[in-house]
């Protein structure tokens, strides 16, 4: 078994192995004192594995509870977090139980969001079960509910006391839900390691299975490195959201039904090169978005996207800061006036 340990306010593990769904009681038991659970699911997730999950749980003597919601970006949101907090009173949870965050980044997030809101604060424990929650969303301690204003915009900060990663639940994956992770994957070889981008691009959809375990733990390492530099998002963390700001606009503008996360980022990244790459480095990134089965371009006029890119957490008043990589392997924050920003984008 994998192991990386964050150290950021609250020290915790990240555990990798195959099949490591099954030990989830007795890790949960090592890492909380809590004797009551609830497992914090969708519809998608709870019939491939939430009897597993709850077996698990049960079988290392705590209380299990569950609620499920329907899947989707489309349940991000505050009348599921009020579901979630009805149901958390209707079951007399203390600040000594703990939640279980089982499924992909929707899970994970409003799982997040409840624990660090709910009596001010309660453990939980982050157990995702798609590619891109693995690598990306269950990290760090980011947490959120997106508003019809935008993605993300009301959140938390909130570690997780463990994350236990099982790659084998990503074999369930639909083809388009694996490509969306690896949107995400992409991203870390551009912005941080030129050798991950080099692995990921030696290979396909159909061959990446093989290095899986290894890309995890690279992506995972990663942001583990940067989470611990900056923890709350004023600096070097900025850095993770290359492709965001194009990827979140365009996920907005078509109401979070036509493109994933992974995919809007995947199209935000190529965008971007093209206006600050060289021809070589782009087309280098748009092979590789290509491989995975990802869009590179969204047929949407980037007139129509800019204005909704000033709705993005990284403006600050009149400035808006943005996620650079000229070469593959570094990133570089950059920050301009909005109107400016607009301007250089439409021409």
């Amino acid at each position: 078994m994998k192991t990386i340990t964050v150290h950021a306010s609250q020290t915790y593990d990240i555990f990798i192995e195959n099949g490591l769904l099954d030990a989830c009681g007795t890790i949960l038991k090592q890492t909380t004192k809590a004797q009551k659970a609830a497992i914090i699911t969708d519809d998608t997730v709870e019939a491939l594995y939430g009897a597993r999950v709850r077996a698990s749980l049960e079988k290392e003597g705590f209380e299990v509870i569950q609620f499920v919601f329907p899947h989707g970006e489309l349940s991000k949101c505050s009348a599921t977090l009020n579901q979630i907090y009805d149901f958390l009173c209707e079951n007399s949870m203390t600040r000594t139980d703990c939640l279980v965050a089982l499924g992909g980044g929707v899970v994970g997030d409003i799982t997040g969001f409840a624990a660090a809101t709910f009596l001010r604060g309660m453990d939980f424990v982050q157990i995702p079960t798609t590619l891109l929650a693995q690598v990306d969303s269950s990290v760090g301690g980011k947490t959120a509910i997106d508003l019809p204003g935008g993605k993300n915009l009301v959140g938390a900060f909130k570690q997780p006391v463990c994350v236990i990663c099982d790659p084998r639940t990503l074999d369930t994956l639909p083809p388009e839900i694996f490509s969306d992770g690896m949107g995400e994957v992409i991203k870390y070889g551009m912005i941080r390691d030129a050798a991950l981008f080099d692995l990921v691009a030696a290979h396909t959809q159909e061959s990446i299975s093989a290095v899986l375990e290894e890309v995890i733990a690279a992506c995972i390492a990663i942001k583990r490195d940067v989470v611990e530099a900056d923890e709350f998002d004023t600096g070097e963390r900025m850095i993770l959201n290359y492709g965001h700001t194009l990827g979140h606009a365009i996920e907005s503008y078509y109401h979070y039904e036509t493109y994933s996360h992974g995919s809007a980022v995947a199209a935000g990244m190529c965008m971007m090169a093209a206006k600050t790459c060289d021809p070589e480095v782009t087309e280098r990134l748009k092979k590789c978005v290509k491989a995975y089965n990802l869009p590179t371009e969204v047929p949407a006029d980037i007139r129509a996207l800019v204005p909704l890119c000033g709705k993005d957490k990284k403006r600050a008043a009149s400035q808006l800061r943005f996620i650079v990589c000229r070469v593959i392997g570094r990133a570089e924050i950059h920050t301009m006036p909005f109107d400016s920003f607009s301007l250089w984008m439409e021409a």
